[in-house]
């Protein structure tokens, strides 16, 4: 098996809070995260594709083909975007980094024409990264 890595980055808003909590209980819960004026990050997204590599090209996928996927389907959608307000993946959830993994996959895992969606890794800051392999 072989494994195929696209990065891209992305600036985005958001804030973390479940409407269910009073305001207190989401500043203990989420701290500054919570902040009612919103926060941003300057993302990093991994995706890994991994497959075996076709004879006749020699890819496991074509990584400009890869690229424009992740840009059509997510990049457009978050960049510069709020991501409680304007991104219609995440409209509902609470845009942890772990929730916004799983919905990048969801976004994706059917729309790769060569090889399987292995794994969404969100870098939120230098230090914390969340990976997401699917169900």
């Amino acid at each position: 098996m072989f494994y195929v890595t696209r990065r891209e980055t992305f600036s985005a808003a958001h804030r973390l809070f479940n409407p269910k909590f009073s305001d207190e209980e989401n500043e203990k819960i989420y701290g500054k995260c919570s902040n009612p004026n919103w926060h941003g990050h300057n993302y990093t997204l991994e995706i890994v594709v991994a497959g075996d590599i076709n004879p006749e090209t020699g890819y496991v996928i074509d990584l400009k083909v890869l690229k424009q996927i992740i840009i059509d389907n997510i990049i457009k959608k978050v960049d510069h975007k709020n991501l409680n307000v304007e991104t219609d993946f995440m409209i509902g959830k609470i845009p942890t980094a772990e929730n916004i993994a799983v919905a990048i996959w969801e976004q994706l895992v059917n729309k790769i024409p060569r090889g399987k969606l292995y794994s969404v890794k969100i870098y939120e800051t230098e230090n914390n990264y969340f990976e997401f392999k699917g169900d």
